[in-house]
């Protein structure tokens, strides 16, 4: 059961510890590496991948990152996505006395069979990159050999 702290009207304004303690508790909260929330900022960008009878459609979000800031590899039957965005502000006449930074990084590798890996095409619109990977022409699995 909750524990209740009775009303007191005569109890006035928070005391400056009090406010202190509050302040305290809500930065260790933020900075704490075990924080659920922390887990959240190391969340990789979400994918959807379709397949269809001539090519994989591959979507992936990427809200807030540029062109620029995302590598699209195919190696060995995996296509490999990953982004890297670095955030720093400069304004040489302040004086600092607390300054922040941040840099991310995240990569996401899918295993596509049978692709025809000279025709993969990508397109970075509105916060998604649309990535087109053919499937290659199917081979004959069985060929009849003539007997000379």
């Amino acid at each position: 059961m909750l524990g209740l702290t009775p009303y007191n009207k005569n109890r006035g304004l928070a005391r400056t510890d009090d406010v202190v303690d509050f302040y305290n508790m809500v930065d260790n909260f933020f900075n704490d590496t075990e924080s659920p929330l922390r887990s959240l900022a190391t969340d990789n960008f979400k994918v959807d991948v379709k397949e269809k009878d001539d090519e994989y459609l591959v979507d992936a979000e990427f809200a807030g990152y540029d062109k620029e800031d995302i590598h699209v590899k195919f190696d060995e039957g995996n296509l490999l996505i990953s982004a890297s965005k670095k955030e720093e502000k400069n304004d040489e006449n302040e004086r600092y006395i607390h300054r922040e930074r941040s840099f991310r990084s995240m990569e996401r590798q899918i295993h596509l069979p049978n692709v025809a890996e000279g025709d993969i095409k990508a397109k970075f619109e509105n916060g998604v990159l649309q990535i087109h990977v053919p499937k290659a022409k199917e081979l004959e699995r069985e060929k009849q050999i003539q007997i000379e």
